[in-house]
């Protein structure tokens, strides 16, 4: 079943009279339970897709249609709910609140859901759990590693049950060896059932996908199979 379906998409900024092109008809499905990674240097408009995808831009031309209906047939509150609900995210810089305890750093995206705060704080538990990180959840973000901080940060988009994960160069502040475990942890939740979307600019990380679409001045170049994929085998995660 395809999650998300692009068709021709376009994306162009403009500037008073000045227009930049970004992407030129982008075109690929994604099905629920993919892990898919979208590659490409800086300037190849992986980032401007991304952001539509995440709902925070809309196309130009094109359609963008997720969960079976176009990006455009939402009202903005349909948005809002689905990024909130159906979406979660991991990015390169943590977005952590540094002086906010592992805890309420992962209830975040709880704060609007309707839920009474003790089963929010169930749920945080459990997802916190989920990346072993129990012992840290009443310290500061402040006081913990990188690969600790991304855990938190992973742990925060598990606590809806996102449909789709977007990990946007999760380990780029990462040292290679904790940027293995926590693409482990990625791995296992793909195995889990979740969509995920890795964007890189990295060869090796987007390895660690089953499918890479490689982005090139705003138009797909490719769009393959991992023939030899990098797996990491990891004990202690949590169902």
């Amino acid at each position: 079943m395809a999650l998300i379906e692009v068709k021709n998409l376009e994306k162009t900024y403009y500037t008073g009279k000045a227009s930049t092109p970004v992407l030129h008809g982008i075109s690929f499905n994604i099905n629920l339970g993919d892990f898919v990674a979208i590659m490409g240097p800086s300037g190849s408009g992986k980032s401007t897709l991304l952001n539509i995808l995440c709902f925070l831009d809309h196309p130009t031309g094109g359609t963008y249609s997720f969960d079976g209906k176009s990006m455009d047939q939402y009202s903005d509150d349909e948005l809002a709910r689905i990024r909130n609900k159906k979406m979660g995210f991991v990015f390169q810089s943590f977005n952590l609140l540094p002086r906010t305890t592992v805890l309420d750093n992962v209830k975040l995206p709880l704060i609007y859901s309707g839920i009474k705060t003790f089963h929010q704080d169930k749920l945080a538990q459990q997802a916190i759990a989920r990346v072993d990180l129990t012992h840290r959840q009443n310290y500061d973000s402040s006081q913990l590693s990188g690969g600790e901080k991304q855990r938190v940060a992973i742990a925060r988009a598990l606590v809806n049950s996102p449909q789709v994960i977007f990990a946007d160069e999760p380990t780029g502040n990462l040292d290679s060896k904790t940027g293995k475990i926590i693409m482990g942890l990625i791995q296992e939740l793909n195995d889990k059932g979740h969509t995920v979307i890795l964007i890189t600019h990295e060869t090796y990380t987007a390895e660690y996908a089953e499918r890479i679409i490689r982005l090139h001045d705003g138009i797909v170049v490719s769009d393959m199979k991992v023939n030899h994929r990098h797996y990491v085998q990891r004990d202690g995660f949590k169902k």
